[in-house]
Formats: C-alpha cells, structure tokens, sequence
C-alpha cells in the first residue's frame, strides 16, 4: 500500500479534576499570585490524583479522540505515548492504554522527548501513514508531571501541571492534512539545565536515597534562553521547508512553556502575538500534553478554520525541539 498523505482526524483530552490556583500555592511555597503570573503567565494548574496514573489520564484522552476521529479502537494500528512521566520503567504506558481502551490490533511503545514528545511522536505517526503501513495509530502526550515535583521549590513547583491530550493519524481525509515536520536535538548543553535523574541507570541507587534526585530539578534562566531562541528558529524552519512564509501562517499551537517565551518568539517572528494559542494561563506546563490539549481547546473555542495553515511547536529537555506543519 501506498498513500502520500496523513490527516488529524481526531483529537482528545483530559484532566484531572483537582485544581490548583497560585492562591493556593501562596500557603505552599514563598510566591506570590502576582510573581507568577507576571514570570509565567500561569494562574492555575490540574493536579493528579495519588492513584491516578499517566496511563489513566492517557486513556481518556484516547477514547475522546478514537470517539472524534469516528473509528473503533480495534481499526488503531498503533499507539504512541509521549510522556516522562510514564506509569513504571516497563511495561510501557502504551501498552496499558492498549489493554484500556481495548486496541487489541495495535503495536504499543512510548518515547522519551519531554516537552517535544508529541511533535516527535506526530513525526513517527506520520510517516507509517504517508508510507502506507498504517491506516490509523493512536498519538498521546500525557504526564503527570506534579507528583515528581518538589513543592518546597518555588522556581519549579509553580511551572507544572497533570493532563493529557492524544490524537489520531490516519489516511481518511477527513481532517488537519499533515504537510511536513521539523525535528531537532542538542545533547551538549549540561543536563542538568533541565533534569528528573531518579530512577534511571546513572548513580541509581544514590540518586534515590540522598533525596531531591527523584524531583525535577531546573536551571530557569538558561531554558527560558533556549526556549527563546529555538521556538521561533524551528517555526521559521518548517514554514520555510515547504515553501511558506511567515506572513502564510495563520496559528502557531506553542508548547505552553512560559507566556514571556511565547511573547518573545512571537516579536523574533513579526507574527501578531493574536496568531499564538495560548492556554499557559488554565494548565501551567503540562510538558508532552500541552500541545495537543491546546488543539482540543483552540477547537473547541471555534478557533481553527478549515483552510488554515497552522504551525505546532515545542521545545523541551535533551535538548529537544520539533514544529509540524498542518493545513485544517
């Protein structure tokens, strides 16, 4: 089989139902409601409840998906789950949701990207359908990104958030046609710029015993630099890759990192901040779930038009960076 195309042709979400607001997080933590909206853009963020696995908020963005794209989940072909956060080191999230949503034809495997995990799977998506290989594969970004972090930390506990987004790939044309995609990494920079060491192969052991190790931990200043600068050389990237310009695009769906971030890219650019989603302000930084749980929203709110060229972009530890172009 072959087919030379790939459309979006459902897209899920889901979050917790606990909230937390920056007031809250004023009886937590020495921080201020104003200093976070102000550094961040955030004013709330859903947490996870202590039972409530990755896998569990992956899974209900699955079957709201699957349900949008019109398809059973017996017609996946396979399941890609985006997350650094996943449920254990094996068996794979993708492989739980598999057994949850009952996709029992489907491959699973879960990638480690961080907050560019869904572009990277997306990219994968992507090229199993225009190849002809699979009629429809199951794409998530989930974590839950709050229960590895520190609380007493006032420079990363008010950055995160739980929620999961997911969308499907498929050959029906009856959707967001893929046009092509930008992937990109940097394993130079220290790692410990951005960083959740605990649990992996690296001091194991001394990682988990001498504390702190198994929260993530962050060096603010030089991924808010990253952030600025790779956001918009990525976008500038795909949009110039497939014979565009900048003045062509009609919505950027940013990973909803920092608002200032997302503000900076869009003067870099010479792209009204109007043409940027932003959702930052209801979820904080829910990492791989951010861009498509901005999808699900940015729909819902009648804000996507059929015809619309429409950029995703995200940017997150590795370093990693990746942007997907989409005509609605």
């Amino acid at each position: 089989m072959e087919n030379s195309n790939s459309y979006i042709s459902g897209i899920g979400s889901y979050l917790p139902s606990q909230m937390l607001t920056n007031k809250d997080l004023e009886k937590m933590v020495d921080t201020t409601d104003e200093w976070i909206v102000s550094r961040t853009g955030i004013k709330k963020r859903y947490i996870s409840a202590k039972e409530e696995a990755t896998s569990d908020l992956a899974t209900k963005a699955s079957l709201s998906a699957i349900e949008d794209a019109g398809i059973s989940p017996n017609e996946i072909n396979m399941i890609i789950v985006a997350t650094f956060t996943p449920d254990m080191m094996l068996p794979s999230t993708a492989t739980r949701v598999q057994k949850n949503i009952g996709a029992n034809n489907a491959s699973a495997f879960d990638i480690s990207a961080a907050c560019s995990g869904f572009i990277y799977g997306l990219s994968i998506a992507h090229q199993f359908i225009i190849n002809g290989t699979m009629k429809n594969v199951l794409v998530i970004g989930a974590e839950t990104i709050t229960k590895y972090v520190d609380w007493s930390d006032r420079n990363t506990s008010v950055l995160f958030g739980d929620g999961a987004g997911a969308v499907v790939v498929s050959q029906n044309s009856n959707g967001a046609k893929i046009l092509g995609f930008n992937l990109g990494a940097n394993g130079n920079p220290p790692r410990e710029w951005l960083m959740l060491a605990g649990g992996g192969s690296v001091n194991r052991d001394e990682n988990i015993l001498k504390g702190k190790k198994n929260f993530i931990t962050m060096n603010g200043k030089e991924i808010f630099k990253f952030g600025v600068n790779i956001l918009p050389a990525t976008i500038t990237t795909v949009v110039k890759k497939y014979g565009l310009t900048n003045e062509d695009i009609d919505l950027v769906i940013p990973h909803q990192a920092n608002r200032r971030i997302i503000e900076a890219a869009a003067v870099i650019l010479n792209i009204p901040i109007q043409k940027f989603y932003i959702n930052i302000d209801r979820y904080a930084n829910t990492s791989a779930a951010s861009i498509p749980i901005a999808m699900f929203d940015a729909r819902k709110e009648n804000i996507l038009n059929k015809g619309d060229i429409i950029v995703l972009a995200g940017f997150g530890a590795g370093l990693t960076w990746g942007s997907m172009l989409i005509k609605y």
